[in-house]
């Protein structure tokens, strides 16, 4: 025998439970509304009664407000993008918002998930230190009119705010305390092959290098930020370098990539100093001791979600600058 389908509740039900009007209850479940506190009580009562829960979705589309944020993601095994998107997801339910993920990692399906997100009417899209293609831009100002954040990457396009750290503030404080140690032959490791313009940490490094008289000796490729493209690039650079011509610190784009690296110090018995950047859980751990540059990503998600929901632009000072976290990693020998 087939068990009947519980049907759900509707304001209509309640209203009729509660001997009021359907618009009643919907003024009942909105905050601010003008209504009795006994007429109030009677439609929350019936409501419990009949387990009745208010259609917010509904609601928000008569408002033309769906409390929902689209938050586009292209790095989902970077650890420090799950730690972003945590955040994010946090500060959009303490506001009375979710969230929807769009997987930007694969181009051929972006037109896709970003129709997608303009079909649930989003009120806005937050890019989390996206890569911004060209096409991902065309696709994004083409079917949305809503407010575009970028944070954690720089961008130039004109519709899309920018909410980022300084970075070539950032790569100084980095190339100083590299310097402080002694060093005078230093490397860079980077991400995905994209325009350092992106992050603007390289040109601060070399900043800081070239005022002491020095000069950035290589620059590697790692392609994605993962651990294990951080260990296979250095790999490579150990192998193809001699000891002599070797550099002796290494500014690494991300912390996963950094612990990748150290892990190739680590197995191949070389000693050399590393510095990370997001400062990662693991980061912390005693096998690694990343010395490393936290973005305070809480703060720059603030700013960012205070520009889609609110259009407020909040003080440079209270989210642009990040902290440098002194562990062990770039301690020379």
């Amino acid at each position: 025998m087939c068990a009947t389908k519980r049907q759900k509740a509707t304001a209509s039900d309640v209203a009729l439970l509660a001997g009021v009007s359907k618009w009643t209850v919907s003024r009942a479940f909105t905050p601010g509304a003008s209504i009795q506190p006994n007429t109030r009580d009677a439609v929350m009562k019936a409501a419990k009664t009949l387990g009745y829960r208010p259609n917010l979705l509904a609601r928000s589309l008569t408002q033309k407000r769906t409390h929902i944020i689209g938050v586009a993601v292209d790095e989902l095994r970077n650890p420090n993008m799950v730690l972003l998107l945590n955040e994010v997801t946090r500060q959009l339910q303490s506001r009375g918002y979710m969230a929807l993920v769009i997987n930007v990692s694969e181009q051929q399906n972006n037109r896709m998930a970003m129709s997608l997100a303009y079909q649930l009417q989003v009120d806005g899209i937050l890019f989390m230190a996206t890569v911004l293609t060209p096409e991902l831009i065309a696709i994004a100002t083409e079917i949305h009119r809503v407010p575009l954040v970028q944070i954690g990457r720089n961008t130039d396009h004109p519709d899309i705010q920018v909410v980022n750290i300084d970075g070539a503030e950032a790569g100084r404080a980095i190339g100083e305390l590299l310097l402080a140690q002694g060093h005078r032959a230093f490397g860079y490791l980077k991400g995905p092959d994209t325009a350092s313009r992106h992050l603007m940490r390289k040109e601060g490094y070399q900043t800081a290098l070239e005022q002491a008289g020095c000069a950035l000796n290589c620059e590697l490729i790692a392609g994605e930020y993962l651990r294990h493209r951080g260990y296979e690039a250095l790999c490579a650079y150990l192998d193809e370098t001699p000891v002599a011509q070797r550099v002796t610190a290494l500014f690494c784009e991300n912390d996963i990539l950094a612990i990748g690296a150290l892990q190739a110090l680590r197995e191949r018995g070389v000693t050399m100093s590393i510095v990370g950047f997001d400062n990662i859980e693991e980061a912390a751990a005693p096998e690694w001791q990343l010395t490393t540059y936290d973005q305070r990503r809480e703060r720059l998600v603030e700013e960012g979600l205070n520009r889609l929901i609110d259009g407020v632009n909040g003080d440079l000072e209270s989210w642009r600058r990040g902290e440098l976290v002194v562990r062990q990693s770039h301690r020379r020998g």
